[in-house]
């Protein structure tokens, strides 16, 4: 039984990633710090011979005993409310945190694969972004703690890959959704659904003309597994093409949810990107994968997660380990 360790296990995309690879017959390790994942993503799986879990910051030196074939590296903040409470841990996790799990595979002879992002590319002057662009990114903007710790990451992945002959993947994600999302994480999509549930207008930055493209969370960690059996270094896309403005999804959400609320407009934060779409040549063509799932499907799936959750949980501002760290960290 082949092993695989999973920072950020506890996330929204590493418990989905947890589930899948066991699925695959795999043994999996998971690896938290729990600032932004929740047991309770996972707790389904403690019963399970083929799972374990290690409480950790991967910042820190990391040690897991035994064999590992593959590293998913997916420890960090993924969101803006997230990032921007605790900038300095998450420039670590992009930097210390990868540094360490690049050790342990070369330890371990293992094959590692890192969560990048779309944001490598910031505020984008190609449309759709190819993975050829470099992008434009402001790297002392609020946002750039998130974007350059990503652009580091992937730098650092492909220094060890070309110097050291380690086996690495690099997959550049696109707005995913789906079933564990949080509610208050501070994302366009649970943010409307969760203003919709309360009774509350819908809240759209900027003028609502700025673009976004939605994937399933499904669809994405079917690319996330091709990506790392295959044989490409390169960083790769993988996001779902269908680009929608944020007024226009602002509408599909009233409409999903068969409320009256209006939408109302705020200024635009400092670097937001005007539009995103990912082109998917490179998957199409290198592992065969293009989203099956449409967005009002995965939509439908999604809200269902969220009307199910307790009361408490629509109307938590914050998540519960935020001050507890940060006062540790002081």
């Amino acid at each position: 039984m082949k092993r695989v360790l999973i920072t950020g296990a506890a996330g929204f995309l590493g418990s989905h990633l947890c589930d899948r690879f066991i699925a695959e017959g795999f043994q999996v390790v998971g690896m938290d710090n729990l600032i932004t994942g929740d047991l309770k993503n996972i707790e389904h799986l403690f019963a399970k011979e083929e799972f374990e879990f290690y409480h950790h910051d991967v910042s820190k030196f990391i040690h897991v005993s035994g064999e590992l074939d593959y590293i998913l590296h997916f420890a960090s903040p993924a969101s803006p409310i997230d990032y921007l409470k605790i900038p300095i841990q998450t420039l670590k996790v992009g930097s210390l945190g990868i540094h360490n799990c690049l050790g342990l595979a070369m330890a371990k002879g293992a094959r590692l694969i890192i969560a990048s992002t779309s944001e490598v590319y910031g505020d984008p002057q190609v449309h759709p972004q190819t993975e050829e662009y470099w992008g434009h990114v402001n790297p002392v903007g609020p946002r750039g703690v998130y974007d350059e710790a990503k652009r580091f990451q992937e730098a650092m992945t492909m220094a060890y890959h070309t110097y050291h002959g380690l086996e690495t993947r690099i997959v550049r994600i696109f707005n995913t959704y789906g079933p564990r999302m949080r509610l208050n994480d501070g994302r366009v999509l649970p943010a409307f659904i969760g203003q919709a549930l309360r009774g509350e207008d819908l809240t759209v930055f900027g003028d609502g003309s700025q673009t976004r493209s939605f994937c399933y969370v499904d669809d994405l960690v079917e690319g996330i597994y091709r990506l790392l059996m295959s044989d490409y270094a390169g960083p790769v896309n993988i996001g779902n093409p269908d680009e929608i403005t944020i007024g226009e999804f602002a509408e599909e959400i009233i409409k999903l949810t068969g409320t009256d609320q209006k939408v109302i407009y705020k200024d635009l934060p400092k670097d937001d990107p005007t539009q995103r779409r990912p082109d998917i040549t490179k998957a199409k063509e290198l592992l065969g994968w293009e989203p099956k799932v449409s967005r009002s499907e995965g939509l439908k799936i999604t809200y269902e997660y969220f009307k199910s959750l307790p009361t408490e949980e629509l109307y938590k501002k914050e998540h519960k380990d935020f001050k507890d760290y940060i006062r540790q960290k002081q």
